[in-house]
């Protein structure tokens, strides 16, 4: 009996610490980047224009990120100046149909407003180069070991 309920408890313990496992690898690029920007903040963006974003397109659970350019002009994006980047460092122009294409993006912490396309597809811009850096901790003093 208490090696049917060893068996049991250890089981238990091992599926409950694979499960927590998962579900950290199951976050999607946009829900990571976001825990980053949610944590660290960001820098204001100025106008100009950047080729160094990040564009993360989802749908459902699902999502992808990829490299891209877009123009900010008075603190907002212009959609109709978004491109994504190819692995030669080339330029396509993102072509979606807006939802609202007069709705105003803008871009609070680092993250621009989430654009919808007229497909329900969710489109965020993120400025990664603009992530503070990590704050500074505290140094520990290790536990006291005298003999005494």
């Amino acid at each position: 009996m208490k090696k049917i309920l060893l068996t049991l408890l250890i089981f238990s313990i091992a599926n409950v610490l694979f499960s927590q496992e998962q579900e950290e690898d199951q976050q999607t690029c946009y829900q990571k980047y976001a825990a980053v920007f949610e944590k660290r903040g960001a820098y204001d963006i100025a106008d100009g224009v950047y080729n160094d974003v990040i564009i993360s397109f989802r749908k459902g659970s699902m999502a992808e990120c990829y490299y891209g350019k877009v123009e900010v002009k008075n603190q907002k994006i212009n959609i109709y100046e978004m491109y994504l980047k190819f692995e030669d460092d080339t330029y396509e122009k993102v072509t979606r149909k807006f939802r609202y294409p007069e709705q105003a993006i803008d871009i609070t912490n680092g993250m621009s407003r989430t654009m919808i396309t007229a497909d329900d597809e969710l489109i965020t811009i993120l400025f990664v180069k603009k992530i503070k850096p990590k704050k500074k901790s505290y140094s520990k003093a290790p536990d006291p070991n005298f003999d005494f």
